[in-house]
């Protein structure tokens, strides 16, 4: 079920109906994390959402974005800056390059977490993972004119271990 839901979202959001529901849906999503106190995300029920917390890039102010994610097996994360297949990559992605250190709120729980932007031969082996779950989302490459940025978030905890 939730496929096949994910499939037909997959699709609409591709289409030019996400340059008018796109812009919407972070604002309505980050103010529906706020109401609940973090118990509730709008995309949560159909496929595996974080809201990340990031240091503006610029501002060095704290930052709230709701993103959909892909678990790891190893309590990480990866992310992709597909911006609804804007030609701009999403400001979260500049916080990320320019101050790694960020936190995830996942599944009831704050993890702080290093981000690390996987190089163009990582991402290009996990496109097929992350298109499994969300199907053609490297088509908002072609909409985009851009490579989507891919990050790995790992919990800081284990990133200090293995350095």
């Amino acid at each position: 079920m939730h496929r096949s839901i994910r499939a037909v979202t997959a699709a609409v959001m591709r289409s030019p109906v996400r340059h008018v529901v796109g812009p919407l849906v972070t604002p309505l999503d980050r103010w529906l994390f706020r109401a609940s106190r973090g118990r509730l995300k709008l995309s949560a029920p159909m496929i595996p959402s974080l809201t990340l917390f990031t240091t503006g890039a610029k501002t060095g102010a704290r930052r709230q974005v709701p993103l959909m994610c892909f678990p790891r097996d190893d309590g990480g994360w990866f992310v992709a800056g597909s911006n609804f297949g804007r030609e701009r990559h999403p400001a979260w992605s500049a916080n990320l390059l320019a101050h790694p250190d960020a936190e995830v709120h996942y599944r009831g729980r704050l993890t702080p977490v290093v981000a690390r932007m996987l190089e163009p031969a990582e991402a290009e082996r996990l496109w097929p993972v992350l298109e499994r779950q969300w199907p053609h989302y490297r088509d908002y490459e072609i909409t985009a004119h851009r490579d989507i940025r891919i990050f790995e978030l790992q919990p800081a905890q284990a990133a200090a271990d293995a350095g």
